[in-house]
């Protein structure tokens, strides 16, 4: 089976999306990497490394240091699928953070998003 193209894209190449499309509902690149190191576990320095060398989503998301066990209360629909029913683990981490992104752009607090 081959996998989906999202797999071999580099995380940087999507990162500024991210960015803005959080910029564009007045909320911030801080908050953007804030999730990022929240549901992975890397350091701001370690997610700089990884943007530096323009890692791919499948091995960005293999070497996250931990994974945040509380990213299972995530829930929802994004592109039309619920997240929570996502079976192949690399595209459900990486459909967690697209339902993050949209939780930060749709103006949820922090705290909400990052599941305190």
């Amino acid at each position: 089976m081959t996998k989906h193209r999202i797999y071999t894209t580099s995380f940087r190449s999507v990162y500024p999306y991210y960015v803005t499309k959080a910029e564009k509902k007045d909320r911030n690149k801080e908050e953007v990497d804030e999730i990022i190191r929240w549901l992975t576990g890397y350091s701001q320095e370690q997610l700089e490394d990884q943007l530096d060398k323009q890692t791919d989503f499948e091995t960005f998301f293999e070497e996250a240091p931990t994974l945040n066990p509380s990213r299972r209360m995530i829930k929802g629909v994004i592109c039309g699928v619920r997240v929570e029913d996502i079976e192949e683990p690399v595209m459900q981490e990486i459909r967690h953070l697209d339902k993050l992104i949209d939780e930060l752009a749709t103006g949820k607090s922090m705290e909400k998003i990052l599941r305190k």
